[in-house]
């Protein structure tokens, strides 16, 4: 059986239930075959080289993405793992994951995006 096969497409809400799991290298990060079906429970989240996950958001002003981002904040001080968050243009937030420890994508990187997305 390909090492693969046991990954299958996963709905946001099974991520969501999940929680992070500490990383502190020594994994290889996700190759493209690994994160795809993850990537696909989470589709407005965009590839980036295959390091890194974005997305960006746009509020109404800039109060509602301040609480925006003190939310993302909250949840991934929970899971212990972070993004890197940019307020911009005073009412656009964009938010990048990956994992550091790895330079790459692990499961934890779409575990925080999939519960990013129940806040929008």
């Amino acid at each position: 059986m390909n090492k693969y096969a046991k990954i299958v497409a996963m709905d946001s809400l099974d991520l969501a239930s999940k929680h992070c799991k500490p990383c502190e290298g020594g994994t290889a990060p996700f190759k493209k075959e690994e994160y795809q079906p993850y990537l696909k429970s989470v589709p407005k989240w965009k590839d980036v080289e295959g390091k890194t996950i974005e997305r960006n958001f746009k509020f109404e002003n800039f109060k509602h993405a301040l609480d925006f981002v003190n939310k993302v904040g909250a949840i991934a001080e929970e899971e212990g793992h972070h993004p890197d968050i940019y307020l911009h243009s005073f009412n656009k937030v964009k938010l990048t994951l990956t994992t550091h420890a790895i330079s790459g994508l692990s499961e934890n990187d779409f575990i925080l995006a999939s519960k990013i997305d129940k806040i929008d």
